[in-house]
Order: C-alpha cells, then sequence, then structure tokens
C-alpha cells in the first residue's frame, strides 16, 4: 500500500499543496500532523509507522516534512525499512526501495543536515560579531531608566499596588515586580 505523510509545522500553515502532491503520486492513504518537525512525538507520524506492514511505501513532498534532523530522519527511515517498506520523497526523487534511491537518501540527508549547522554558525557568527559592535539584540526594555526610578519610588516608598503602578506605565504587573 502506498502512504503518505505531511506536516505543517503550526495551525497557521496549510497543508492542501502536500495532500494535492501525495494524491498525485497515487498515495492511498495519508496522515498528517500539524506539529513542529522538531518534536518527536507526532501522533500521525507514530501511527503510520505502527501500521506499516511489509511491502509498504511511505511517500512526503519533502524529506524535512518527516524529520527535521539528520539522526532523526536516518532513525524513521531505519525503522520504516525494518517493517520491510520503502520510503520515498517526491522533490528530492527519492526512493528507498532501490540501491541508488538508498544512496541518493544518505547524500541528500548529509547535505541538509550539513547546510542547518551552517546556518546556525553563520546566525552565531553574526550575532558575535555584533556584539563586538556594540549591538545587543533581544527586546528593548520596556520601561526607561527614569521610569524604573519612578517605579520603585512608587512601589517602595508610596507603597502604591503593583496592578495600579502596572495600568500607570502600560506594562505588565511583572514587568513591576522585576524593577
Amino acid at each position: 500500500m502506498i502512504l503518505g505523510y505531511a506536516r505543517v509545522s503550526t495551525d497557521d500553515q496549510n497543508l492542501d499543496a502536500q495532500l494535492d502532491a501525495l494524491k498525485a503520486a497515487g498515495v492511498q492513504r495519508i496522515f498528517s500532523d500539524k506539529i513542529s518537525g522538531s518534536l518527536r512525538k507526532r501522533p500521525e507520524l507514530d501511527r503510520l509507522l505502527d501500521q506499516l506492514r511489509d511491502g509498504d511505501v511511505i511517500v512526503v513532498t519533502k524529506y524535512d516534512r518527516l524529520a527535521r534532523s539528520l539522526r532523526d530522519l536516518l532513525d524513521i527511515v531505519e525503522v520504516i525499512k525494518a517493517r520491510g517498506a520503502g520510503f520515498r520523497s517526491l522533490a528530492e526523487d527519492i526512493d528507498t526501495t532501490t540501491p541508488a534511491g538508498r544512496l541518493v537518501f544518505h547524500v541528500f540527508a548529509s547535505i541538509a543536515q550539513f547546510e542547518r549547522e551552517r546556518i546556525s554558525e553563520r546566525t552565531k557568527e553574526g550575532l558575535e560579531a555584533a556584539r563586538k559592535r556594540g549591538r545587543v539584540g533581544g527586546r528593548p526594555p520596556a520601561l526607561s531608566e527614569a521610569q524604573r526610578n519612578e517605579v520603585r519610588r512608587m512601589r517602595d516608598e508610596d507603597g502604591r499596588a503593583l496592578p495600579e503602578i502596572a495600568k500607570l506605565f502600560k506594562v505588565s504587573t511583572k514587568t513591576i515586580r522585576r524593577v
């Protein structure tokens, strides 16, 4: 049986394009999740793997729909292989039911992992360079130094209630508590 798996990371995203591509590829039954790929617990993927039988083929539109890390991808494909099933990715034209397809799969997975690691390295390098130039990332403070001084005075000397001060400065009570 040809089984399909589709996934989007958030509820805002739409599965329609993946579902259409899977149906066009002859998929007979589709399992789909709306959950981050970085989470290993994906209910529909787990259900799909539980129902997998010898000779079945799992089809995805892109292999990153199945997993986010190389290790996770290799582990999932190993489970698929152990059950006597195959794996196909439409975008990368990978089919692990053939020796050449298995080779291509491992090469693509390695390249994808390498690229994710390079992106992470470049991001860290950029942040470090910005810090050296005096730029600090993150959200700007909700209150200026003068406002923080006034909040402390109102809270500590005047004994005013935190919710009242928060309302005056248009910030949360937590912000007032942290000042």
